[in-house]
């Protein structure tokens, strides 16, 4: 059952995301195969806009807030906010799994 991951930085924490952000891709490459999808989320002009959303192919509520406690931004202190959300798999990538 995949989860939706939806991350808030802290005000003022652009330097910690760049510097923890080598540590994060690792983490992400690592744990590909979780990945339904998985960026950061952007200004209409393309510049960062503070946090991240991850759609996890994970079973339960517990393994989607491990999942997101492992990653370095959290380890780092960077978010304001997680929030967590179920999410029904209905078109990935043009494929329908209704």
């Amino acid at each position: 059952m995949p989860f939706m991951i939806e991350t808030f930085d802290k005000p003022g924490h652009q330097a910690v995301r760049q510097q923890h952000r080598a540590a994060h891709l690792a983490f992400l490459d690592v744990n590909k195969e979780l990945l339904l999808a998985c960026g950061a989320k952007l200004h209409d002009d393309g510049s960062d806009l503070g946090g991240g959303l991850y759609v996890v192919a994970l079973e339960s509520r517990a393994a989607a807030q491990a999942f997101i406690e492992a990653d370095p931004f959290f380890q780092a202190g960077l978010f304001e906010t997680v929030r967590i959300t179920r999410w029904r798999k209905a078109y990935v990538a043009g494929t329908c799994h209704l």
